[in-house]
């Protein structure tokens, strides 16, 4: 089937859509345009029905928005719309015990993953023969169903109970550890091939639905090491229980231990001690290790274990220096900076690194004279970071658009305080600095001769096509561009003439 015009799927958007044409829209509209009509706000019952009626997805979809009742879906005809509805709780109880016995594999794993299921459905869903109706029901399982799914003869089963934040911690302790539950006799690996068995990375078969490194000897082991993981993953896992994995043979699994908070501070430094960059990295990032090994760490060279402690909450203040000049952190706004105290920034912005002062000025609740005194600041990354702050004039940020042009001008044509010349002058800016264009054009001051300007930037172009400020006949144009996303755009223009709307639908 071919894809839908771009703008009658944009017109499906459009807000000013006449009565008439929406009505019409509604009725004839295929399977992927009735998906867009259905996250209209202003549809009318009616219209929620017919469009329910024409397409399942637009079924789906409105079933999750809270437009269709359990009076409106039959489940015989329509079980993906009654399966949503019971996703959300609105469903019938009689539809979730017709659907547990659905000839359809995915509409029972569907269904095994709703919340509230009635007890005789849950229990027919734990007997189901397809493990993955199974497998979805161990992720929703509490209580008693949890314990008897952990004890399940396929191993991802138990996986799956592992991942269940409702597993009770006992439970989670057993599928780590394996003590008290009887050994599984089968998984994912040994079910397609003969044990012993290695999944190589390079497997020509394009059927093939094993992952690299699959394996299994019997013992199940990579679905093992799976389960394992999803239990160190689980924060309902016990403390105790994860601490024994620190010395794992596996790196996956000593980075889980690693990021766990809570755990003795005796394993956080065996771990400061692991060969492998990527778990002392996780360390180095948990809140729970305290400021002596923060201290150590911060000599760390590994691979992403500086970059990772510098995002630390209770990060020293003084070894953020250190950190910004032996580490490449990019542009985030850091925990311990967005936390620092006004005397904390008081001491930080005048810094002599001007990476520190960079990071600070990403910070958009600074006091108006360090606000001020940044945005003056000689060094251009530190001036990219402050000037989106709100606050700043006119003056200033033409100021800023002196000094430093194409440098500066994306984050400056995002500043909410920015004004219609500011926005105009930036328009103006060479190739170099095309970027700013994608801002301007979403910018609620940008004039009409920014918005043209934006126009003729190929990836401003779609964002400009969509502003009402446009003249009528520019919009009009527009519809037809060649561009799939300034044409949708276009059509979705408020501002669009009615004649062409008509025109479109025609």
């Amino acid at each position: 089937m071919a894809p839908v015009n771009p703008a009658l799927l944009g017109l499906a958007e459009n807000p000013s859509l006449p009565a008439d044409l929406l009505d019409r829209l509604v009725l004839t509209a295929d399977d992927e345009l009735a998906s867009t009509l259905a996250q209209r706000p202003d549809l009318s019952d009616e219209q929620v029905r017919a469009l329910a009626a024409r397409s399942e997805s637009a079924a789906v979809a409105l079933a999750y928005a809270g437009r269709l009742t359990a009076e409106d879906v039959d489940p015989a005809v329509q079980p993906l719309a009654a399966l949503a509805l019971l996703d959300e709780g609105r469903g019938l109880p009689q539809w979730a015990r017709r659907l547990a016995v659905d000839p359809a594999v995915e509409h029972r794993e569907k269904l095994a993953d709703c919340p509230g299921l009635p007890a005789d459905v849950a229990r027919r869903l734990a007997d189901d023969p397809e493990v993955r109706v199974v497998s979805a029901l161990a992720y929703r399982a509490s209580g008693l169903l949890a314990a008897e799914l952990a004890r399940h003869p396929h191993a991802e089963v138990r996986r799956l109970v592992a991942a269940n934040e409702e597993t009770p911690p006992e439970l989670l302790h057993a599928l780590l550890t394996g003590d008290g539950l009887p050994p599984a006799r089968s998984c994912h690996v040994c079910d397609r091939e003969a044990v012993p068995f290695v999944h190589a990375p390079d497997c020509p078969r394009d059927d093939c639905e094993l992952l690299p490194g699959d394996a299994c000897d019997g013992s199940h082991q990579s679905t093992v090491h799976a389960t394992q993981w999803q239990a160190l993953h689980n924060p309902a896992t016990p403390p105790k229980a994860v601490a024994v994995f620190a010395d794992h043979p596996s790196a996956l699994l000593r980075e889980l231990v690693a990021a766990r908070e809570g755990l003795p501070s005796e394993v956080y430094e065996r771990l400061a001690a692991d060969p492998i960059p990527v778990v002392r990295a996780a360390l180095a990032g948990n809140p729970s290790i305290d400021d002596a090994l923060i201290r150590r760490m911060a000599d760390d060279d590994g691979h992403d274990v500086r970059r990772s402690l510098a995002h630390h909450p209770r990060l020293p203040l003084d070894l953020l220096a250190d950190l910004a000049r032996s580490t490449k952190l990019g542009s985030p706004l850091l925990p311990r900076v967005e936390a620092a105290t006004p005397t904390e920034v008081a001491a930080l912005a005048p810094a002599a690194d001007p990476t520190v002062r960079m990071l600070v000025a990403l910070r958009r609740d600074l006091p108006d004279p360090i606000r001020d005194a940044l945005a003056c600041d000689p060094d251009a990354k530190v001036v990219k970071a402050i000037a989106p702050h709100p606050g700043l004039s006119e003056a200033q940020l033409m100021a800023v658009i002196d000094r430093h042009g194409p440098r500066v001008a994306a984050k400056a044509a995002t500043n909410p305080d920015a004004t219609p010349a500011v926005l105009e002058r930036l328009s103006r800016q060479p190739a170099s600095a095309r970027k700013a264009l994608r801002a301007i054009a979403r910018h609620p001051r940008a004039t009409l001769p920014a918005l043209l300007a934006c126009l003729a930037d190929r990836d401003a172009r779609s964002v400009a096509a969509g502003r009402p400020e446009l003249p009528l006949d520019v919009v009009a144009g527009l519809v037809n561009d060649e561009a799939w996303g300034v044409a949708h755009a276009a059509a979705a223009n408020p501002s669009l003439p009615v004649e062409v709307m008509r025109s479109l639908v025609a």
